[in-house]
């Protein structure tokens, strides 16, 4: 076969074509060393420094979570992967090849409250840099107070706010009003916001990209400045019945009521030693979060499809998903007395029917597997 050798800059495409196999071979093996070094290669031999942050890092990092999800990574070798990766977009940032023009004003980047997956807020706020913002990056799990302290005190442009999980929405909506109280547009991404920035538009962010590139784009029109402030309720009178803040206040008597009802109705859990309970006890909290996170912002698909998901990866673990219907109706017996978290309920258990009718009907004759009998699938989130 005919190796192609054109260039982009010096760079072969050859050689670009072989760094993403290098680079996840690497991430796999947790070998940061062999990892960095693709990235460095990559701009010594003229590579585009954003192309090597979103292209190559960035494609190797979602890589990264479809192994995981389809189980072909362990959690350590994930949390590892992305350390990695976290380290090479550092190693990047300082290599000799990277310019940072400046002149472009000045942005925030952080993190929600509560939300721990940071690679792609840095990943924007290098991409920023090198096109001439001066950026602050705050990294992880920022409390909406301390951002706003922040904003007082430099008065960026605007302010990127990133958000992995959905069930980070609601703190999301807090640090959006604070932050146009403050005076300052927001921009948001990241899957917490919907594929068609859907909950960015709930939520009155004053823009919201599908990836860094998009937001970059965004930012280099400047956003204006808001309007009269509004509290979070103002945007969603629905959560006016309290549903949301009654479901997310009982969270914890709603997780041991539903393990008290598994036990009577999933025999095996009985049997179930202290680290298999736990696991048991995380996977029903999140499903009381996405619950809850479902009435704030009124979404039925919200609360369907995070089931659908996890009901996958129980699948793909070689996990039975059927105590997921059961602990849906024990919370209905428990919340009987509110119509739209029963509404969701029904919606979910008819949903996950559905897609055992599609799929086939799970095996009866193995029933005292549980979706907590290995560590827990619905208490990891998705590496985005």
């Amino acid at each position: 076969m005919t190796r192609v050798h054109r260039t982009t800059g010096t760079q072969t495409e050859e050689q670009a074509g072989e760094q993403p196999e290098e680079l996840w071979n690497a991430l796999v093996a947790g070998d940061e060393r062999r990892a960095v070094g693709v990235v460095t290669r990559a701009l010594d031999d003229g590579a585009d420094p954003e192309a090597v942050l979103l292209d190559l890092i960035a494609a190797a990092q979602r890589r990264v979570g479809e192994a995981w999800a389809g189980a072909l990574l362990t959690v350590a070798q994930e949390h590892a992967a992305t350390a990695i990766s976290d380290r090479a977009v550092a190693a990047l940032a300082l290599h000799p090849a990277v310019r940072h023009p400046g002149g472009n004003g000045r942005i925030t980047v952080a993190c929600v409250d509560g939300e721990w997956h940071a690679l792609p807020a840095r990943l924007l706020a290098e991409v920023l840099r090198l096109r001439g913002w001066r950026v602050d990056f705050l990294g992880a799990q920022v409390p909406s107070p301390h951002l706003i302290s922040q904003l007082h005190r430099t008065g960026p442009d605007a302010v990127a706010l990133s958000g992995s999980l959905v069930t980070r929405l609601p703190t999301a909506h807090t640090a959006i009003s604070a932050c146009q109280s403050a005076g300052v547009p927001v921009l948001v991404g990241g899957a917490a916001f919907g594929r068609d920035g859907r909950y960015a538009r709930l939520l009155r962010a004053d823009a919201w990209a599908p990836d860094a590139r998009a937001a970059a784009e965004l930012l280099a029109r400047p956003l204006p400045v808001p309007g009269t402030p509004h509290q979070p309720a103002d945007a969603l009178p629905h959560l006016d019945d309290q549903e949301y803040t009654l479901v997310a206040g009982a969270r914890s008597r709603l997780v041991r009521a539903t393990i008290a009802g598994l036990t009577v109705r999933f025999l095996p859990l009985g049997e179930y030693d202290e680290r298999r309970r736990r696991h048991t006890a995380e996977d029903i909290a999140h499903i009381v979060d996405h619950l809850a996170c479902a009435l704030y912002v009124a979404d039925d698909a919200l609360f369907t499809s995070f089931l659908g998901w996890t009901a996958g990866i129980l699948t793909a673990r070689g996990v039975p998903s059927r105590a997921l219907s059961l602990s849906l109706r024990v919370l209905l017996d428990e919340l009987g007395d509110f119509p739209r978290a029963t509404a969701l309920l029904h919606a979910g258990i008819a949903a996950l029917e559905e897609r055992e009718d599609r799929e086939g009907r799970e095996d009866p004759a193995d029933p005292r597997e549980s979706p907590s009998a290995r560590p827990s699938a619905l208490s990891r989130g998705r590496t985005v």
